[in-house]
């Protein structure tokens, strides 16, 4: 362009210094006009320095190539996850000590113990744990807790009433009564009678006149079936799910008619159950006695079944003495209605005045075998053990507790 202007000029007759001034002029016209779009291509092209230039990658997740459109939010590289969460601090640590926790589970065995003078049943106090020692299996076992209880009473009255005899009817209700009369405001106590079945007349109160309430109801008996393990057995059943130390008054005449249950049967649930007592009081022994005497048997005189001789009643009697054993408590076999009261009252002081004995077992392993108990009260120096009444004569003492446990699991 330049150029041309230069020959047009020369064309003309325009001097050197003319075409030279004039080609000036539009050399600084043409450099004016060139800023602005060079101004603009620098701000699109990025600065250039001593680094290369950076060339524009589109994100993993794709997107569009423009400015115009949704933005598209690039994949997460895995490497560069986010820290874990810090975990709250429960305890603060202890230099030296691992990072883990270790739960044991130690069995421990409790033995209540009566320990009365033969001669009258009354408590004997004042012992201390040395007086005592434990076998379990015939090993010597170490006592780690002791202490005497004497508190209220978790009893259920389970008594015999069935359309068998009259006077076997009687001598139950009064039984019955005269147990209620030995309750104190703070016991809990229920009430079930059985024939052919368990029937629970009232759940556990602390109430005296719902107690005498649900009696007053043993008016008119049904089955003449006793089915006496059955109802034991589901008693027992009842009682497990109770927490805490627990006791069965069964007032029976020991004779079990028509149950499902055997003896082997509800022994061995005796031997699976914990913390519970069972104290039998035979009913209808003056009637038996009487029969012995005239040799009666069969229905005629009174008796419950002709098939039920004098030795089903000694059967009898010997299985209330088991529970008993068994269990830690005692049978009783009154002869007259005046026995009742004093009865109950060595039943409320065996309960209510225990010492009570705790221990770890040597055999350590919960593996369902059952365990033999024998717990003996000796002189602090092991010799034997003197004690005297307030007339300084010497008293035999009665030691009674549980026969064994079985070694298993519990479940919470």
């Amino acid at each position: 362009m330049l150029a041309e202007i230069f020959s047009r000029l020369k064309q003309h007759g325009c001097g050197l210094r003319a075409r030279i001034l004039a080609a000036s002029i539009l050399a600084l016209l043409l450099a004016v006009a060139a800023v602005p779009s060079r101004a603009q291509d620098q701000s699109q092209t990025p600065p250039q320095g001593n680094n290369p230039p950076k060339q524009d990658v589109p994100p993993d997740a794709g997107g569009p190539d423009g400015g115009v459109g949704p933005y598209a939010i690039p994949k997460k590289n895995p490497e560069e996850a986010p820290p874990p969460a810090p975990r709250p601090e429960t305890a603060k640590k202890v230099e030296g000590m691992p990072d883990y926790s270790i739960k044991v589970n130690v069995p421990l065995v409790n033995v209540d113990v009566m320990v009365t003078a033969k001669n009258n049943g009354q408590f004997i106090p004042g012992l201390k744990k040395e007086n005592f020692r434990v076998f379990e299996d015939g090993t010597q076992q170490q006592i780690v807790d002791f202490n005497i209880t004497k508190a209220p009473i978790t009893a259920v009255l389970l008594i015999e009433y069935a359309s068998t005899n009259y006077a076997f009817m009687i001598q139950a209700l009064q039984a019955s009564y005269a147990f209620a009369n030995s309750l104190q405001k703070n016991d809990w106590v229920a009430v079930e009678y059985y024939d052919m079945q368990p029937h629970i007349l009232v759940d556990f109160t602390q109430d005296k006149r719902a107690v005498y309430g649900a009696l007053n109801q043993l008016r008119i008996p049904g089955f003449a079936e006793t089915n006496e393990f059955d109802a034991v057995y589901d008693t027992l059943d009842r009682l497990d799910r109770v927490e805490g130390k627990k006791y069965i008054i069964l007032v029976t005449s020991g004779v079990d008619t028509f149950s499902k249950n055997t003896l082997d049967s509800i022994t061995k649930k005796i031997k699976d159950t914990k913390d519970i007592t069972i104290f039998p009081v035979s009913i209808g022994w003056y009637i038996r006695e009487m029969c012995e005497v005239q040799h009666c048997t069969g229905s005629s005189h009174g008796i419950a079944s002709p098939n039920i001789k004098s030795i089903d009643y000694l059967q009898a009697d010997n299985e209330l003495r088991t529970f008993a054993s068994m269990t830690g408590g005692r049978a009783y076999f009154p002869r007259f209605q005046a026995e009742f009261s004093e009865i109950f009252q060595d039943v409320g002081g065996d309960i209510r005045n225990q010492y009570s004995l705790t221990y770890h077992p040597t055999n350590a392993k919960l593996d369902g075998s059952y365990r033999k108990l024998k717990v003996q009260v000796v002189a602090p120096d092991g010799g034997p053990l003197k004690v005297k009444d307030q007339k300084g004569k010497d008293v035999k003492i009665e030691v009674v507790s549980r026969e064994g446990y079985t070694a298993k699991h519990t479940v919470d």
